[in-house]
C-alpha cells in the first residue's frame, strides 16, 4: 500500500509541475499565411496539407506545408487551423483531420 501511494504521490507531483509549465495560449488570431507554392505531387495517393502557424508560448511561427498519403475510406481532409473558442475565451489549435 505504502508504494502504491508512493508512486501516485510521484505522478501527480509531475503531473503538477508539467501544467506549470504549460504554454500560454496565443493572445491573438495568427497572421495570414504567407504564399506557398504547391509542388507536383509524388504519386496519385497525396494529398497536400497546406503550412501553418504554431505557437511557441511567445510568438507564431510558419510550419511549411507537405503531402501526405491519403487514407483509405476517408474521403475529404481538413487541414489544422486555429479557431476561436467563446467558452475559452481563446484560440485553439484543431489538428488536421479526415472526415467520410
Amino acid at each position: 500500500m505504502k508504494r502504491i501511494l508512493a508512486i501516485a504521490s510521484t505522478v501527480l507531483i509531475t503531473v503538477s509541475s508539467t501544467l506549470a509549465v504549460a504554454q500560454p495560449p496565443p493572445p491573438a488570431p495568427p497572421p495570414a499565411a504567407p504564399y506557398e507554392a504547391v509542388p507536383p505531387p509524388p504519386g496519385e495517393r497525396y494529398v497536400w496539407v497546406p503550412g501553418h502557424w504554431r505557437w511557441d508560448g511567445v510568438r507564431y511561427v510558419w510550419i511549411g506545408g507537405r503531402y501526405r498519403i491519403r487514407e483509405a475510406g476517408w474521403g475529404h481532409f481538413v487541414p489544422g487551423h486555429w479557431a476561436w473558442r467563446p467558452r475559452l475565451g481563446q484560440y485553439v489549435w484543431v489538428p488536421e483531420h479526415w472526415v467520410r
